[in-house]
């Protein structure tokens, strides 16, 4: 009986734990999709990677051509929106707070970022610090008007 009540407990745990990735599979796959609706073109293909998600707080890595960044984004009522776009600024747990992320969740996502980012090749991590600045987005998630990257 006991073996088979520690067997049960394992597969709940593991039952569990797939859903976990699944979940944040999926939040990653949302995020992404986000960017890449809002961006990607033809003629200039965009990269994103990675994407680190914390509850309703999300920073994506992008590269398109030779122009990188990151991209903070916020879920509310059940929807992705890119809130702002930066550089390396997007690292800094301050930042982050100061974007609207709540304190325990900026901590971790920008540790998560930072553990994330470190498999990525380093030719990669130094476009995702080109993004000159920090600007915020319109209601809709796109540059506002007249800037230029």
């Amino acid at each position: 009986m006991k073996a088979k009540r520690m067997l049960m407990a394992a597969v709940s745990a593991f039952v569990a734990c797939g859903s976990l990735a699944a979940d944040a599979a999926s939040e990653q796959s949302a995020v992404r999709h986000v960017l890449m609706f809002q961006f990607d073109r033809p003629d200039a293909r965009l990269q994103v990677d990675p994407v680190v998600v914390v509850g309703d707080a999300a920073v994506a890595g992008w590269v398109q051509g030779e122009r990188g960044g990151r991209a903070l984004l916020l879920r509310k009522a059940a929807q992705w929106r890119i809130v702002l776009c930066a550089g390396d600024a997007l690292r800094d747990a301050k930042v982050l707070r100061e974007a609207g992320v709540a304190p325990p969740a900026a901590e971790r996502l920008a540790a998560a970022l930072a553990a994330s980012e470190t498999r990525l090749p380093a030719a990669y991590r130094a476009k995702l610090a080109l993004f000159g600045g920090i600007v915020r987005m319109d209601a809709e998630g796109a540059h506002p008007p007249g800037h230029r990257q």
